[in-house]
């Protein structure tokens, strides 16, 4: 029997095919999308306003594709972690995080990685695949606390700009009239800088971005970062200087901070330079240490200094409060090998 296809996770122009396909007029997507995106039903026999034998007709080819997470784990401190079953037999990681103002969920673009960064469990799990439009609202979508959400953001699993046709199909869904209805300033992609899909997402999309910067040094950079070597964080810069974020849409740099590697006032001064008149915010990250890997988290007064030999350059700077390290759901800390094994 010939696997039936997800409707969760397709595009407008998707799902009038899908009507065309069973004879319905090309309008009735916009009913299943707002059956799907707006009215969050799980099956198609819901969809009431198409007719019995249309609904039958696509039950023999489609479902609506939202699956449960298959584990969770909750944090001395609220954040979960939700463990996801994918199709090609693997397994991805999300995490919801709840704070007074907000409740964000940081979702996984791909299973696993190519870009190996030193610092990155899941990095060294290797790459296994991209996720596809359905794998990845699936966690959104399915989770409890989804009426909760007040932001997104692409800082799971994967480099977001490694699977571009996929995320852009997301980040329309959530952001379309027909779809989730969503204000692009609620959503943010992070990127370590792959320079052609970055430039895709800043002549097409409006949401917020997030670069992985960590060094301003780039031989410091290339060791912690292999994509140093392939797309120079200054290129990087050059591009982004080239669009505006004074306005509607930000950008932000994420540092992590290492002991003795790059936590000096030095390195301080040399990142205030190097984004010198981009109005922009630098969040300091504390590491967190991972089996087998020769770096250690700076000290909360070295990362205040930091903070403010930043500030005071003109440059906005805070540190950003970790979560969920007791779960291993902290920046950095996203791995399923082990689940793999299970």
């Amino acid at each position: 029997m010939e696997e039936k296809v997800h409707l969760l996770g397709m595009t407008i122009d998707d799902l009038k095919g899908v009507a065309l396909r069973v004879g319905l007029p090309a309008y009735a997507a916009k009913q299943i999308a707002d059956w799907i995106y707006k009215k969050k039903v799980t099956s198609i026999h819901e969809m009431t306003n198409l007719s019995l034998p249309k609904r039958n007709q696509l039950e023999e080819l489609y479902d609506v594709g939202c699956m449960s997470p298959v584990d969770s784990a909750v944090s001395v401190d609220g954040t979960i972690k939700y463990l996801f079953s994918v199709n090609n037999g693997k397994f991805i990681e999300s995490v919801f995080i709840p704070s007074k103002d907000r409740a964000t969920l940081c979702v996984s673009s791909q299973v696993g990685c190519k870009m190996d960064c030193l610092f990155c469990m899941t990095g060294k799990q290797g790459f296994s695949a991209n996720l596809t439009s359905n794998e990845i609202l699936n966690q959104i979508q399915s989770i409890p606390e989804l009426s909760q959400l007040t932001n997104l953001v692409f800082m799971g699993m994967g480099e977001p700009f490694d699977n571009t046709n996929e995320l852009f199909k997301v980040l329309d869904i959530l952001t379309a009239d027909y779809g989730y209805g969503w204000s692009p300033k609620r959503i943010t992609v992070s990127t370590i800088g792959l320079i052609k899909g970055l430039q895709r997402f800043l002549d097409e999309s409006t949401c917020h971005l997030a670069i992985s910067l960590h060094s301003p040094f780039p031989e410091e950079r290339l060791a912690l970062m292999p994509i140093e070597k392939v797309y120079p964080i200054v290129e990087v810069i050059q591009l982004i200087r080239q669009y505006d974020f004074a306005h509607q849409r930000r950008v932000s740099f994420e540092y992590i901070m290492f002991e003795g590697k790059n936590d000096s006032v030095q390195h301080a001064k040399a990142l205030a330079s190097l984004l010198k008149g981009i109005s922009c915010r630098v969040n300091l990250i504390r590491y967190h240490a991972i089996p087998d890997v020769p770096l250690q988290p700076a000290e909360l007064k070295i990362m205040e200094l930091f903070c403010d030999t930043l500030n005071k350059k003109g440059i906005t700077c805070t540190i950003r409060m970790s979560r969920g390290e007791d779960i291993m759901a902290a920046c950095g800390m996203l791995s399923t090998a082990k689940s793999r094994q299970k």
